[in-house]
Order: structure tokens, then C-alpha cells, then sequence
């Protein structure tokens, strides 16, 4: 009964429960501190002696606002938790506008690396440009027990909500979804990020409607990245990582990987490596073998087969990039049946165009 009044900002700044999530196990060094340390200590805010020096993320010059997150916002219900934090819907006290609060609990922060990742977030967030296919970051600041992110609210659910409901998409359907995914991949690469975390759950729509904007969220494993810089810590989900992130050496490409996962996915409702362990994953990743027998694969039309296998593609060299799937593979209706692809092609030698300046995905649903 004690708890019951707990308000969320005062919940953030207690330990949120484990998602499991792999890859922060990965990028935490066997030799780091953990439970007990002094990073610990000093994130939790209370514990042990008065000398305990409060720990600061992102400092005042990186805060947007100086005071409490209750002075300006009324945290609300709880909409979901990760690892490190937990995201409620929270209200501007002046304007009623309704938005997401993601406050990040320093209890969980117990490494430096911990800290800079939470730090990198907020500082990519800031760096990307506004777009429509991107939440947006309102403000950032921080009091005792919690750094806390203030996003635009979406309200939609999550792509991958919607693809178990619908078991999958039309390949004009997941075109749409995967223009977006891959537009996103486009602008973080052009501004020297690598999101290193594609996948259904870290893309939300804006509301409810079936035609409702989808919206990448999530930069908590993203970096900043200069042209031909390789990384090797291992990082990601499971099923989506490329496999030059297991041999622990990759860059941008790994995002074109991954989104060709949730493409694959799209189409036929299931990932394209799948084993009962994370072993067994890795191990069918490295194998690249992609299944396009079982159903719904037969009537899936061979444009659309053959932009997976490309973006799949093993050779991160070879593999194809965000412009390419953009402009080669969607600008000449790769997923169209090939009568409607025969009178596209009919049409642009008509009109003596290099480049079509249209695209299938403006097109009526077939």
C-alpha cells in the first residue's frame, strides 16, 4: 500500500526490471563494475555514506530546462519500459499538449560506457534533423534518479504489433512500411549515424489509422560514425544483426541488414534466421541461407524476392545501399507484377526519361 502513491517520476528513479535485452550484456566489459561499484553507488542516489557524489549525465549545459520534471510535466500511465528506463505519457503543464517521457533511471547507469550510451542518445537525437519519419526530441534534463527524455507522443502501437496481427503484409503494403524504414536508414547515414537497432519494435505509427506515419524510435544503440570507421562491439537484436556484427566488424551497412530482416518479415510474417537459441541464430546469420519455398514465398513476385536477397546480401561491400534500395529497387516498381512493370518501362522509354520521377508507392493498392 506504500507504493500506491508513488508518482512516475519517483518510480523512475528505482530500478526497472531486465528485458533480457543481449546486447547490453555485450557492451558491458567482464571487468566493469556492477551492482555495488562505485558508479552504482553514486547513481542510486542514497545509498552508503553522505560523501556520495550525485552522479550528472548530462550536466546543466546539456539539460533544456533547470528544475524538476514534475515543475513542467505531469507524468501520466505507464506505456512501456526497456532496460534502463521506462517511458510514460506525460503532459505540459502550460500548453495540455500530451507527450512521451522516457526517463532513463541512474540506478541502472552503473559503468562510464552506461552513462556516455545515455549521453550519445540524447546528442543523436539532437543532431538528426526534424523528419517526419523520426520522433522528435523535445527537451532533455535530469534531477537525482533519472535523466528524462521528452518526446513527441505516438500513439499508434508498434510495427511489430501490427505485423502479428495482420500474420503479414502485401508486398504494396510492407513497400510502404519498408520506404520508411529505409528513409530513416538514408538520413542517418547522410548525417554519420549508424542506428546499429533496426527492428519491428523500435518503430512506432503516430495513431491508429491504417494510413497513420510510421516513426523510428529508440537511438539508445546508436553511434556516430566518419567514412570508412569500423566497430566491433557487439550490439543489436538477435535476429537482425548482420553477420559482419558477430565477426565484430562492421559499419553503416549493418542498418540496410537489418531493415531487409523486417522486409523479409513483412512478406511472409516470420524471421528469415530463426533457431530455438541465440547461438543457433547467430550460427544460421552466418549460414545465409533464406528460405523462399514455404508459404506465402510462391506468390510473392521475384523483384520483390530478389531486393530481400540484395539487401541480405552476406558481403556488407556487395550489399546494397539506402539510395540504391530507394532509387534503383522502389522507383521502378520492383514489387508490381511484370504486365504493370512491362508498361512502366513502356512509358519512361516513351518519354525518354534516364530517371522515373515517380514511384510505385504512390500507386493504387493491386
Amino acid at each position: 500500500m506504500g507504493n500506491c502513491c508513488r508518482s512516475p517520476a519517483a518510480a523512475a528513479r528505482e530500478d526497472v526490471k531486465s528485458s533480457h535485452f543481449p546486447a547490453a550484456a555485450a557492451k558491458r566489459k567482464p571487468h566493469q563494475p556492477r551492482s555495488g561499484a562505485a558508479g552504482g553507488a553514486a547513481a542510486g542516489g542514497g545509498g552508503g555514506g553522505g560523501g556520495a557524489k550525485r552522479l550528472a549525465v548530462l550536466g546543466e549545459e546539456g539539460c533544456d530546462f533547470i528544475g524538476g520534471i514534475d515543475d513542467k510535466y505531469l507524468l501520466d500511465r505507464e506505456l512501456g519500459r526497456g532496460e534502463f528506463g521506462v517511458t510514460y505519457l506525460c503532459v505540459d503543464r502550460d500548453t495540455k499538449e500530451q507527450l512521451a517521457c522516457k526517463s532513463i533511471s541512474k540506478r541502472k547507469l552503473r559503468t562510464p560506457v552506461d552513462v556516455e550510451d545515455v549521453r550519445r542518445e540524447v546528442a543523436i537525437m539532437r543532431h538528426l534533423p526534424r523528419s517526419h519519419s523520426i520522433v522528435s526530441l523535445r527537451e532533455a534534463c535530469e534531477d537525482e534518479g533519472a535523466v528524462h527524455l521528452v518526446m513527441e507522443l505516438c500513439e499508434g502501437g508498434e510495427l511489430f504489433d501490427r505485423i502479428v496481427a495482420r500474420g503479414h503484409y502485401t508486398e504494396r503494403a510492407a513497400a510502404n512500411v519498408t520506404r520508411t524504414i529505409v528513409e530513416v536508414v538514408q538520413l542517418c547515414h547522410r548525417h554519420g549515424v549508424i542506428h546499429r537497432d533496426l527492428k519491428p519494435e523500435n518503430f512506432l505509427f503516430a495513431n491508429k489509422k491504417e494510413n497513420s506515419p510510421l516513426k523510428a524510435i529508440d537511438f539508445g544503440l546508436s553511434i556516430f560514425f566518419k567514412p570508412g570507421e569500423k566497430f566491433s562491439e557487439i550490439v543489436g537484436s538477435p535476429y537482425y544483426m548482420a553477420p559482419e556484427v558477430l565477426k565484430r566488424n562492421y559499419g553503416p551497412e549493418i542498418d540496410i541488414w537489418s531493415a531487409g530482416v523486417i522486409l523479409y518479415i513483412l512478406l511472409c510474417g516470420v524471421p528469415p534466421f530463426w533457431a530455438e537459441t541465440e547461438q543457433g541464430v547467430a550460427q544460421a546469420i552466418l549460414r545465409g541461407n533464406i528460405d523462399f519455398k514455404r508459404e506465402p514465398w510462391p506468390n510473392v513476385s521475384e523483384n520483390a524476392k530478389d531486393l530481400v536477397r540484395r539487401m541480405l546480401e552476406p558481403d556488407p561491400k556487395l550489399r546494397l545501399t539506402a539510395k540504391q534500395v530507394l532509387g534503383m529497387y522502389m522507383a521502378h516498381l520492383c514489387f508490381l507484377p511484370t504486365s504493370l512493370q512491362k508498361l512502366f518501362s513502356s512509358v519512361v522509354s516513351n518519354c525518354h526519361c534516364k530517371t522515373p520521377h515517380f514511384s510505385f508507392l504512390f500507386l493504387p493498392e493491386i
